[in-house]
């Protein structure tokens, strides 16, 4: 198949391109800007420009391709109502998906988030079915963001378009420009983590995520959700392992409810007292908290995918990249 990747000089994106032209796909990487595009170099051999708030742009970019996976995700950065945070990206992948309306494509990916999915009633690890009754209950703008992408994603299937979730879980790798999910590593490297919430995650390395997606592609079954998971693990065991990896000291735990009242309050200083950005944001207390154990089976069982890289080297590949990005600082990767 001739694929394109949205988003394609992200981490997710950049490992998705790669895994893509090894499975024999010719591959066309599509990026806002140039510059975002020259960090490609000979990665791509066909790249183009869109931009999601585009739609014209995104039409033209899917000319003569076969399926696309859109690795490029609405992320809340700033502190926003939920509601503004919500109309700006389902506005943004309305754009994406009448694009692809216009185009005969085989497949669309629409990479989805695991925080989308409710928590297991019995507590064991979530599956794709584990959808919230009604309204997810919170009001924090990332977890919105995802629950209603996911529906506007299921309900184009509905409608038709050859819609396919993948869902990689929470993922670590190199090319993560942001930092995105990352950042853990980062600030617990460079000492500047002001603690962690604790709770339940799953760890997979951005190359077999891109590997994920890709199988979601050529296999998955149009309104269906597939989960791509790595290592079950709990936050105290994550930043200890990344603290011992980096030879930083294990960050301390901190209870949620403090968490998000210094959340709030940084919050309130952005807001109204154009304070900085908060450093205990509300989107990192929300991953670390409401995070659980998840099941991979639906994509080994349906798509014969299943994560091959161990979390030390997920961690170990990224903060490598991180050092050599800059984003570590080198008095803070010595010993302790």
């Amino acid at each position: 198949m001739r694929v394109a990747i949205v988003g394609a000089t992200g981490m997710l994106g950049r490992h998705t391109l790669a895994a893509a032209a090894a499975a024999g796909h010719e591959v066309v990487a599509i990026a806002r800007s140039d510059s975002s595009l020259s960090r490609l170099g000979s990665a791509a051999p066909e790249s183009r420009l869109a931009d999601l708030d585009d739609r014209e742009s995104l039409r033209r970019a899917l000319q003569d391709v076969d399926a696309v996976v859109n690795c490029a995700g609405y992320y809340p950065t700033v502190p926003r109502p939920w509601r503004a945070e919500v109309e700006t990206a389902t506005r943004q992948m309305e754009n994406f998906y009448a694009a692809c309306a216009e185009r005969p494509l085989q497949k669309i990916v629409y990479l989805g988030g695991a925080i989308a999915l409710r928590r297991h009633p019995a507590g064991e690890p979530g599956d794709e079915t584990l959808d919230y009754p009604g309204e997810p209950p919170t009001t924090n703008p990332y977890v919105r963001v995802k629950c209603a992408l996911d529906v506007q994603a299921r309900a184009k299937a509905r409608e038709g378009l050859p819609v396919v979730i993948g869902i990689p879980t929470m993922t670590f790798g190199e090319y993560d420009y942001g930092p995105t999910t990352g950042r853990l590593i980062v600030e617990i490297a460079n000492r500047t983590l002001p603690g962690f919430v604790k709770g339940n995650r799953n760890v997979i390395y951005a190359g077999d995520a891109g590997r994920g997606l890709v199988r979601v592609c050529e296999q998955g079954r149009p309104g269906e959700r597939y989960l791509l998971t790595g290592e079950n693990i709990s936050m105290s065991e994550l930043v200890t392992k990344i603290a011992q990896i980096s030879h930083a000291p294990v960050p301390r735990a901190i209870p949620v409810a403090l968490a998000r009242l210094a959340s709030a309050l940084q919050t309130a200083r952005f807001r109204w007292l154009n304070g900085p950005v908060p450093r205990v944001d509300a989107t990192a207390i929300a991953v670390m908290s409401a995070g659980q154990f998840l099941n991979g089976a639906k994509a080994r069982s349906e798509l014969g995918f299943s994560a091959t890289e161990t979390l030390e080297h997920a961690i170990g590949r990224a903060l490598a990249w991180f050092r050599s990005n800059g984003n570590v600082k080198p008095n803070d990767v010595t010993s302790a």
